[in-house]
């Protein structure tokens, strides 16, 4: 599996596993996609795009990636607040990639909106990981 397979779901088991967070979007409100008629607010797993991030001796992959907070009651401020949440939780986080190391994860920036089309509220949030293959260890 690749490095980026890896990293979301490491990121999803951080996430799915915190009960403040799934008190705040319920049980199911972490999502690849916004589909209609599913209960909001949810977190949605965004853009991801992965780099090499290789140096001449060791092998390396930069991952920008977002995530989405699709708010409908309690505005910007529901919205901004389950964005705290996920910064805590990925922002410089241990996570494990099985066959890979997670040099670093960390915050790039928040960005919040109103939908005109829809009404809703968003909070995206971007990230930067940087991950490196375990030497001897096969993917």
């Amino acid at each position: 599996m690749s490095a980026a397979n890896e990293l979301l779901m490491a990121i999803h088991a951080r996430l799915t596993g915190d009960t403040d967070l799934l008190g705040m979007i319920g049980e199911d409100g972490i999502r690849d996609r916004l589909v209609t008629g599913r209960k909001l607010p949810s977190v949605l797993i965004g853009d991801v795009v992965s780099n090499d991030y290789s140096t001449s001796t060791e092998g390396g992959e930069e991952h920008l990636f977002s995530l989405e907070v699709w708010i409908d009651a309690g505005g910007r401020r529901q919205a901004q607040l389950v964005a705290w949440r996920l910064h805590a939780l990925l922002h410089d986080a241990a996570l494990d990639l099985g066959p890979y190391s997670l040099v670093s994860i960390l915050h790039v920036r928040t960005q919040s909106r109103r939908e005109p089309k829809t009404k809703l509220y968003v909070a995206e949030l971007r990230f930067r990981a940087v991950t490196e293959p375990i030497a001897g260890v096969t993917a």
